[in-house]
């Protein structure tokens, strides 16, 4: 075995040693540490990249002594180490781009809490990637959970205390939903691995016996996995646990928390049951008309929204309306798109928020638009950053959010059935998309003839300015050299089946 194959193990292991560690340092201590952790499991995830790519072969590393069936695994191929990776990089900016408000948000006694609920959230992150196991996967997705719930509340104001509750009553609901599945599959199966639960999945269909348990029980699953990443009209939660928690908990929880659990679903639906059993459930036309309906009610909630931060979240609503319109198309490429805009929505909505408190912290830390007029005057780097983030969400040509909606176009065409409602729908939510993000842009390029509030300059905010700037990097790169990404995803799901 190649030494690189231990690398998805040790970086999940560092998180979670790291996450222990931090409980007994100080706050900037525990910063620093987390810091280091982040930067080394950036590259040990870059190396695993760059190691399946060479092998053109996905790897199973075994937990222990115990091979399949009674061990546990990790699995690891090229869109695994791609996701980990690019989750990694997107938790690095979000936390150095919201690591000045941090000290204002959070008691000072608090803060090495913090660091550890970010190192156990990314833990769980980087194994909801990497396992092959389907028992700890669920295992995880409560750490995951868990420590949502913690970045959430850990903002001692009445709303984040609500907005927790209401964030974990409906994640329980989900895991719920995930757990009674996957007990039922277990029964049907009696394997937990997901290679070997394909196999006996296979088997069952191939036999037509229990045909409506393995239905009830891939619903269960699909259902429980759409509420916790808050597919419509599952999201009642989440404005207020994005729109009030700390500046990088909500980046970090819109571009990261979510996906995990689609990535999850995504592998359930190659690696658990297999993608043709799957699509003849027909529970993907069911997350087709979710997925266009998230597509346009998060659109309208965000029009009607006069905070800015909230009018980012209800976006995030729409956004994995497409996520899921996608899925909901039934063929690979719809699937890639999907994948595709997990990268894109990542590094935009992230972007999105971490711009959007500079505007605030220029306004007299208000959120209502009225407020923010000409607030990109006052905070220059974070007036384009913020553009940047909306041109990008709009679909404007050289970002990633253009890219995004083409694949969906082009997936869709490909459908009779399907192609003209998502055609359709697609071209709705742009246009609104335009609306609420263009109007904001207006707003914060108005020019004011006179203002109390203070303006900055870069060297008032030279690590938030330079985080800002590798954000717009990032959603270039995705615009401008899209080819290669979308040929490794589609890579990494042939590797998958």
């Amino acid at each position: 075995m190649d030494f690189i194959q231990n690398f998805p193990c040790i970086s999940i292991m560092l998180c979670l040693f790291a996450g222990i560690i931090s409980s007994g340092l100080r706050g900037k201590t525990a910063r620093w540490l987390n810091t280091i952790l982040l930067i080394i499991v950036t590259i040990l995830s870059a190396c695993t990249l760059l190691y399946t790519i060479s092998t053109g072969e996905s790897f199973v590393y075994v937990m222990g002594k115990f091979p399949a069936p009674w061990g546990n695994e990790i699995r690891a191929g090229v869109l695994e180490a791609g996701m980990a990776l690019f989750f990694c990089i997107i938790m690095l900016l979000s936390l150095l781009g919201g690591q000045h408000k941090l000290m204002k948000e959070v008691e000072e006694n608090k803060v090495f809490l913090y660091y550890v609920l970010t190192n156990l959230l990314l833990s769980s992150l980087l194994a909801l990637v990497y396992t092959n196991d389907m028992f700890t996967a669920y295992v995880f997705v409560e750490i995951n959970t868990i420590s949502a719930c913690g970045l959430i509340m850990i903002r001692q104001v009445g709303r984040t205390i609500e907005a927790a509750v209401r964030y974990m009553i409906m994640s329980l609901l989900g895991s719920g939903l995930l757990l009674l599945g996957l007990c039922m599959l277990y029964d049907l199966t009696g394997h937990l691995l997901m290679s070997n639960m394909k196999e006996s999945v296979a088997a069952i269909v191939a036999q037509g016996e229990y045909n409506i348990p393995l239905i009830v029980a891939i619903a269960l699953m699909t259902v429980g996995l759409c509420i916790k990443s808050a597919l419509f009209p599952f999201h009642a939660w989440l404005p207020d646990a994005y729109g009030y928690s700390t500046v990088s908990s909500a980046a970090i929880l819109s571009s990261l928390v979510s996906k995990g659990y689609i990535f999850l679903l995504i592998k359930i639906i190659y690696r658990v049951i297999g993608f043709d059993i799957f699509i003849n459930t027909r529970i993907i036309d069911v997350l087709f008309v979710f997925g266009l309906m998230g597509m346009i009610f998060g659109s309208l909630s965000a029009i009607r929204e006069n905070d800015i931060r909230r009018m980012i979240a209800f976006s995030s609503v729409a956004q994995i309306g497409y996520i899921y319109m996608g899925f909901g198309m039934g063929t690979q490429y719809g699937i890639v798109a999907s994948v595709f805009h997990i990268l894109s929505h990542a590094a935009t909505k992230s972007l999105l928020f971490i711009a959007a408190i500079g505007l605030t912290d220029v306004s007299g830390g208000s959120r209502k638009f009225i407020e923010l007029t000409g607030s990109a005057y006052r905070n220059k780097w974070a007036g384009v950053t913020f553009t940047v983030g909306s041109l990008s969400m709009v679909g404007v040509p050289l970002f990633s959010g253009f890219i995004s909606k083409l694949l969906f176009a082009q997936a869709a065409v490909q459908i009779n059935g399907k192609m003209l409602p998502a055609l359709i729908v697609l071209g709705i939510s742009t246009i609104l998309n335009a609306i609420y993000f263009m109007k904001t842009v207006i707003r914060i390029y108005t020019p004011v003839e006179e203002t109390s509030y203070p303006s900055v300059t870069f060297k008032d905010m030279k690590l938030y300015a330079v985080v800002l700037v590798f954000f717009i990097i990032l959603n270039i790169i995705l615009g401008i050299s899209s080819q290669p990404i979308v040929d490794m995803i589609e890579q990494g799901l042939a590797m998958f089946a």
